[in-house]
């Protein structure tokens, strides 16, 4: 990285975009705002699109997990915006993903010792930011969703229809390249939710001894863990976004026929 000047004033206070740096310092907001463009606006467009099947045999997109379709007759909308406003919470409210919305969309600051677009800093202390405090407890929620999700995904190995599209099929339990991406999709985002800076406090950040008790020691344990992965939270936020883009495009393409799934059941 380039040398900066300690003595130049902080972003809010340099000219927009004004930087001594001499780097590609704009590639990275500018990737990271094309890639969250991309897969998030892909995810807000697949939640209308209830009417193009996201369901076969097992498999259910994860987008639509758990399924609610039938569950409120007088719900007008995609059953998905009744579920999705967890996953969006958690995610929006997210420390890496603050950064990264901060840096690509807000321009606050674009990038470290590069001038800000806003002309003075006042945090996350008034609103609308003071909403990131919500966190924690969109973590909670997120919590279930990684049950849901384990429970969408062993369902996927066992095959309640006997036709589909008119064809004969074995019931039972068996496998097919859908499970085992919804196996994978299930994986990443408990590794996203579990590597969460929330979720580390919440299994030994309360504590103010480690080894005082049989209960400290095997919360600090936990807690080493949790913070290992958490070394690797921005690799597991991108990972769990793009492969959950993945996997509700792999089982729609199988859904209404574009692909066939290769599986031990036949008939899709």
């Amino acid at each position: 990285m380039a040398q900066l000047d300690r003595t130049v004033s902080p972003p809010h206070k340099l000219g927009f975009l004004h930087t001594l740096r001499t780097d590609a310092w704009w590639f990275e907001p500018a990737a990271i705002a094309i890639g969250l463009s991309v897969f998030l606006g892909y995810l807000t467009v697949s939640a209308f699109l209830d009417g193009w099947a996201y369901e076969i045999g097992p498999y259910l997109t994860p987008v639509f997990e758990p399924k609610l379709a039938g569950s409120f007759d007088a719900w007008y909308f995609s059953p998905a915006l009744l579920i999705l406003w967890v996953p969006v919470g958690f995610r929006a409210t997210c420390y890496y993903y603050r950064r990264a919305y901060y840096r690509s969309y807000l321009l606050s600051p674009p990038a470290c010792a590069v001038g800000d677009a806003m002309p003075k800093y006042s945090g996350e202390s008034t609103f609308p930011l003071v909403m990131q405090n919500l966190h924690r407890f969109f973590m909670y929620a997120a919590l279930v969703f990684v049950v849901l999700l384990w429970i969408g995904a062993i369902r996927s190995f066992y095959n309640t229809e006997g036709i589909i599209d008119g064809v004969a099929v074995e019931t039972g339990w068996g496998i097919g390249l859908g499970s085992i991406v919804l196996v994978i999709n299930a994986t990443l985002l408990m590794m996203y939710s579990f590597s969460c800076h929330s979720f580390r406090h919440l299994v030994g950040g309360g504590l103010d001894c480690f080894s005082c008790s049989r209960v400290s020691r095997a919360r600090k344990r936990i807690w080493d863990r949790v913070s290992a992965w958490n070394e690797s939270h921005r690799t597991w936020a991108w990972a769990s976004l793009i492969w959950i883009v993945f996997t509700d495009v792999y089982i729609r393409l199988v859904a209404n026929g574009h692909i066939t799934d290769p599986n031990t059941w036949g008939g899709f």
